[in-house]
């Protein structure tokens, strides 16, 4: 059985007036990559979700760290793109486990999908879609709450970086294309 459903996401998009490398280098400063040594050792020994909780408290110090990281400047300037770019893969498993729970489909969503670009100027500009557009799409109240809980993550995190993204980041009033 096959079925589909469509939903509505914004997508936020914040000039961030910040210096291109400027900007990635505070990203990834803030969320920092992601470590499976100490996650691989928990499993290998035995340990329990507690030990993951701790473990991943100490590699994401700002709730968030990243699981990948795609340049994406390389691979286009050979077609002939000046455009600087980088994709981001950033999220917390523990806090996905809070939605997997509920249901799998989540991890639709996460991690979250990021982008970094360069605009006209060298400067950075972040986009990506908001997240608790993405979880609430499932209709689950208790995933859509931590989709809201994420929305705050990544304003905290644009915050740490030297941007304030919360009125980007709000439900209300007008959205643009």
């Amino acid at each position: 059985m096959a079925s589909q459903r469509s939903h509505t996401v914004t997508r936020i998009e914040v000039s961030t007036g910040i210096a291109y490398d400027d900007f990635v280098a505070a990203l990834e400063k803030a969320a920092p990559a992601f470590d499976p040594g100490p996650v691989e050792l928990i499993g290998e020994t035995g340990g329990t979700w507690d030990d993951i909780r701790s473990a991943i408290a100490v590699n994401a110090p700002n709730d968030l760290i990243r699981y990948a990281r795609i340049n994406a400047t390389a691979l286009f300037a050979i077609a002939g793109h000046a455009t600087r770019s980088i994709e981001y893969l950033i999220g917390n498993h523990v806090t996905a486990e809070t939605m997997f729970r509920h249901d799998p489909r989540a991890l639709l969503y996460a991690p979250l999908r990021m982008l970094i670009y360069s605009d006209g100027d060298g400067n950075a500009v972040f986009t990506m879609h908001r997240p608790s557009d993405e979880f609430g799409s499932l209709g689950i109240p208790e995933v859509t709450k931590v989709g809201e809980e994420l929305d705050r993550e990544v304003v905290n995190l644009l915050r740490i970086c030297g941007v304030d993204a919360s009125q980007a980041f709000a439900t209300t009033g007008p959205q643009q294309q």
